[in-house]
């Protein structure tokens, strides 16, 4: 089956050769003689000089990024270059006419008139190549984007999965069980929010599990409600920092991603530490972009398998945001660094 570059050129060459195998069928067919040596070395240059014009032309469409352009914006664009396209090629033509004297053309027979009606001949037969491709441009699109909603339907409900399993497996819920029964002599009232912080964390993860995207605030909601737990079962081992910049409450990413990269910095950072550590979540904005930082005590190990966590954040962000999402794993100064950038 032919790849996307293989039709290009092969749509390229059959529809050039065809156009001039019109004209050579009516001129054929209004006067035999005209066929000869020089009328094929004008059809040579009419086919060479299209599709070298309508080649560049594509060309600089993908360098000024034009294909990514709406309707409203690309149309004045795509007639403008239509137009200089066509006088290029029908400026090769005349002057390739004159040259050759196909038609008995002298200088003085190259009118403005003349001129204006090759090129507007020229600019329908450019404008219908270019209906052609932008059609078979947007059907491409069309079918990568239905293509893209399903590999992210199924990685939100893959997500949604790997979550619940994450939150409602027995190790997971033995140890803040069990945290929380060794308080309820202790600490009554500890032991009752815990409890009710444990119930809302298995409610948000079944309300944002249904979601595409989800605000700022209510995935710091769940990161708060996650820690608050995990405090209670590590105690004094485990502190926590927050650092939010205002007005970023609505700011929408992807659900459970912040709560996977504290998830990360517990499992594999604080727990593995005797002494524990610190995990610092910053969210911060800049110019461009937005900011969600979690860091953790501890380093980075080649042994140290970081599992499917963040493997599904990567997936997830490539598939929502394209280039305008990024995902870095870092280590620096004996803490490591798990950072998403979103573009604005």
């Amino acid at each position: 089956m032919l790849n996307t570059k293989a039709f290009y050129w092969l749509a390229q060459i059959v529809g050039w050769f065809s156009y001039c195998g019109l004209l050579w069928l009516s001129v054929y067919t209004d006067n035999p003689d005209r066929v000869n040596y020089n009328f094929f070395v004008n059809i040579g240059v009419v086919i060479v000089s299209g599709i070298f014009a309508t080649h560049l032309q594509r060309v600089i469409f993908i360098k000024l990024g034009w294909l990514e352009f709406r309707l409203p914006r690309l149309i004045p664009l795509l007639i403008f270059s239509s137009l200089v396209c066509a006088i290029v090629i029908s400026s090769i033509d005349m002057f390739t006419d004159y040259f050759t004297d196909l038609n008995g053309i002298s200088s003085t027979d190259i009118t403005i008139t003349t001129v204006i009606v090759n090129v507007f001949a020229t600019l329908i037969l450019v404008l219908f190549w270019n209906a052609i491709y932008f059609t078979f441009h947007f059907f491409q699109q069309s079918r990568k984007q239905e293509v893209s909603n399903l590999e992210l339907k199924a990685s939100n409900r893959e997500s949604e999965l790997k979550n619940l399993r994450s939150q409602l497996n027995p190790h997971f819920l033995f140890n803040s069980l069990n945290s929380i029964r060794a308080l309820i002599d202790i600490e009554p009232l500890k032991a009752k929010v815990s409890i009710t912080t444990l119930s809302n964390l298995l409610r948000q993860s079944l309300e944002l599990g249904k979601e595409h995207l989800v605000s700022l605030e209510r995935e710091i909601q769940l990161a708060k409600n996650y820690l608050d737990l995990e405090k209670v079962r590590f105690e004094e081992r485990l502190q926590v920092s927050w650092s939010l910049a205002p007005g970023l409450e609505t700011f929408q990413i992807p659900p459970f991603t912040l709560q996977m990269m504290v998830e990360n910095a517990i499992k594999h950072g604080i727990s593995s530490l005797r002494d524990g550590g610190i995990v610092e979540v910053i969210v911060y904005e800049s110019e461009n972009s937005v900011s969600i930082e979690v860091r953790n005590s501890g380093t980075l190990k080649d042994t140290v398998d970081l599992g499917v966590g963040i493997e599904n954040i990567k997936k997830r962000l490539l598939l929502q945001f394209g280039a305008n999402a990024e995902f870095h794993l870092i280590e620096e100064n004996d803490h490591v660094i798990a950072k998403m950038k979103f573009k604005k």
